[in-house]
């Protein structure tokens, strides 16, 4: 036997011995998560929302503790939950049920801030949260601020566009276990005929009034099939996709919060095209900032193109969000210098700091405004909340804004 016969014959026995072992790995892992997500959400694996004190009921409703608690003994709204030692627990249904009935008492302005629906000629608004580069807190901003607008009222869908779904397990949606085939968005964007309608796709979360379209590896199926198509020379454009998709659902929702993978493919691409509005996460390390660069010439080049092909974006916003942000660290403060002195307003003017608060929610696949200011020191949640509730504050108003109020 020839020296390049046994090289070949040896790299095939170590390709057979790799591909084993990963194939290994993947269902121990996958065995493993799903049996952690089982100990953690148990009986049925499935996430529930804590219920919330009369304070933070109050904050949501932006109304004081004592009007809630007048509310209650007049009989007006949901009675809540009380505790052994007289505390009143509310869940996010009942915050809700309140909040319509105090929408209900008042006209204009003021009932939009109690209630934020969109209506008349107010658009439905889709934020594509995307970067190019993965480790930018993209999942942990898309799912916070899905969650936010969800307890502040805004009827809302969360997409997730990331093959690797870590949005989905997030939510508690394990993506090898609980999503089947042709149940993420690609079976509604797909070229074939198992295409299916949005609405199949869509399910609910344990927040009311927070929908959720979950991804897997499926999702990478639409990167392969779109040039497929484009050879074929079908008129079904794919950048429309996913506009088209959402438009089917469009009347059940105030707030679409996309959120895309870290890489531009025709997935972003499409979910871009989709969007009124962008937010880019930015990590403020240099080379975080030059992946950013690369990021943005990219997307120049590809939605030119769509422009070109009568596809013309128009955005409400777009706006870069410094996240994982450390005001102590000299070299990031000056990173966060130049980006407000080269795009200035299009910067949020609240970063996102990096907390152990988050990270410690993260380890149970919680979010901070699910875990609750008891299971942590409070005052490091405390200021967590805080700056994560002043970010997507400023986004909330950026939506206001564009529906003109």
């Amino acid at each position: 036997m020839t020296n390049a016969a046994t090289v070949r014959k040896t790299r095939h026995r170590s390709t057979e011995s790799v591909s084993a072992a990963i194939g290994a790995h993947a269902d121990g892992l996958s065995s493993q998560l799903h049996a952690m997500a089982e100990a953690l959400f148990p009986p049925v694996s499935q996430k529930t929302l804590r219920r919330f004190t009369s304070g933070e009921a109050a904050k949501l409703l932006t109304v004081s503790d004592s009007t809630l608690r007048k509310m209650t003994l007049a009989g007006e709204g949901p009675i809540p939950e009380t505790t052994a030692t007289g505390r009143r627990l509310y869940t996010l249904a009942q915050i809700n049920e309140i909040r319509q009935h105090l929408a209900s008492g008042v006209r204009g302005r003021a009932a939009h801030e109690i209630l934020p629906r969109r209506e008349g000629e107010d658009h439905l608004q889709v934020i594509s949260v995307a970067n190019f580069k993965g480790g930018s807190a993209k999942t942990t901003t898309t799912a916070h601020l899905a969650q936010y607008l969800a307890l502040h009222g805004y009827r809302v869908l969360a997409i997730d566009l990331d093959p690797q779904a870590s949005m989905s397990a997030l939510f508690g949606v394990t993506p090898e276990a609980d999503v089947k085939a042709n149940q993420t968005l690609y079976a509604v964007v797909r070229y074939d005929d198992q295409r299916r309608p949005m609405a199949d796709v869509i399910r609910p979360t344990y927040f009311t009034g927070l929908d959720l379209v979950p991804g897997n590896l499926e999702l990478m199926e639409f990167e392969h099939a779109t040039p497929m198509a484009l050879r074929s020379g079908t008129q079904d454009i794919f950048y429309t996709r996913i506009a088209t998709a959402i438009d089917e659902v469009s009347d059940n929702y105030d707030v679409v919060v996309i959120d895309c993978p870290p890489h531009m493919g025709f997935l972003t691409l499409s979910g871009l095209c989709a969007s009124t509005a962008l937010i880019v996460t930015v990590h403020p390390q240099m080379l975080d900032v030059s992946s950013m660069s690369q990021f943005l010439l990219m997307t120049n080049d590809l939605l030119s193109v769509v422009d070109e092909a009568g596809g013309g974006l128009q955005y409400d916003f777009i706006r870069y969000l410094v996240t994982r942000y450390e005001p102590q660290d000299g070299p990031q403060t000056k990173v966060v210098a130049l980006l407000r002195s080269l795009f200035g307003d299009y910067v949020m003017t609240n970063p996102m700091v990096k907390s152990a608060a988050i990270s410690d929610a993260g380890l149970t696949k919680q979010t901070l405004y699910e875990i609750g200011r008891e299971n942590m020191t409070r005052s490091t949640y405390d200021r967590a909340l805080d700056a994560l509730d002043a970010v997507n504050r400023e986004i909330a108003g950026l939506i206001n804004a564009a529906w003109s109020r």
